[in-house]
């Protein structure tokens, strides 16, 4: 893996944990998820103004991908309204490298080395050993799946939107930061609509009121984040890139523990010492 792909994917873990937990203490999560992807959107039309367009060859991948964040932001404040951060965020990071390879590989003929594949083998155990810890969630010790399924449907479609960002910036390195922005631009135009007809314009202004510094700061680091992770995608291997990418639910897990009183558990610290482990394997055998 090149020196410069793992710092930007480091980089970009690390506001992406930042950005997930500013919206786990959201009180209405549709709705500040909402106000973050609209000033992402207000900032990358200014910002286009700057870089252009991408290359229309590249419209149809933005298109196709707008549509899965959509359905992975819906599905991802759902999963948050009652399940603790600590446990959605390792599991729906943590499976989608492991889904992501099997996509590569089909789709991008990215076969990965004997360490790397190893590599994700770690991340996928490291994976169910968090995801264990929910199956007794209530009360009355009944297993409760809700949550691991919900995480592992966020993985899935972060899987596939992926593999389409992927192909479409390799295709056109120097057009990165254009197709980032043209898909940040587009998300508010389908999310806005199903979220305002379920709570209001009342809610988007006390949220707004309450807030409005951590929604700014949740916008702009929605945008550095995932751009900051399509530049190592558009020179670096995608199955290693976006399992390196997912130290981030090391570090998810630790703000769940240290900043909202989430029990990190012995289960969850081991889960994510794994996953640790199994990055790193990528990092230097992939």
């Amino acid at each position: 893996m090149p020196t410069l792909a793992i710092v930007l994917l480091l980089a970009s873990a690390f506001l992406h944990a930042v950005w997930n937990m500013l919206l786990k203490q959201s009180e209405i999560k549709y709705v500040a998820m909402n106000w973050q992807v609209m000033l992402s959107s207000g900032a990358a039309i200014l910002a286009l103004f700057f870089t252009g367009l991408p290359p229309r060859d590249m419209w149809l991948f933005a298109g196709i991908s707008t549509i899965l964040e959509v359905f992975y932001f819906l599905l991802l404040m759902y999963a948050y309204t009652d399940h603790d951060f600590s446990l959605i965020y390792p599991i729906a990071r943590g499976a989608a490298p492991a889904l992501l390879a099997i996509w590569a590989a089909l789709f991008l003929h990215e076969i990965p080395t004997t360490g790397g594949l190893f590599g994700i083998l770690l991340i996928v155990v490291g994976m169910g050993v968090i995801g264990a810890t929910s199956l007794l969630n209530n009360h009355e010790n009944k297993p409760h799946l809700k949550g691991i399924i919900l995480a592992l449907g966020v993985a899935f479609i972060i899987s596939v939107y992926t593999l389409v960002d992927g192909t479409a910036v390799k295709a056109h390195p120097d057009s990165a930061l254009p197709y980032a922005l043209s898909m940040f631009t587009l998300v508010p135009l389908m999310t806005t609509p199903v979220v305002v007809r379920r709570f209001g314009w009342g809610a988007f202004a006390q949220a707004w009121r309450e807030q409005h510094w951590k929604l700014i700061l949740g916008g702009v680091l929605g945008v550095v984040a995932y751009t900051t992770a399509l530049f190592a995608y558009s020179f670096a291997p995608l199955n290693y890139s976006e399992a390196i990418r997912e130290v981030s639910v090391v570090i998810g897990a630790f703000f769940g523990w240290r900043f909202l009183n989430e029990k990190l558990g012995g289960y969850r610290l081991l889960g994510a010492a794994v996953i640790f482990g199994g990055i790193l394997l990528i990092a230097m055998f992939g």
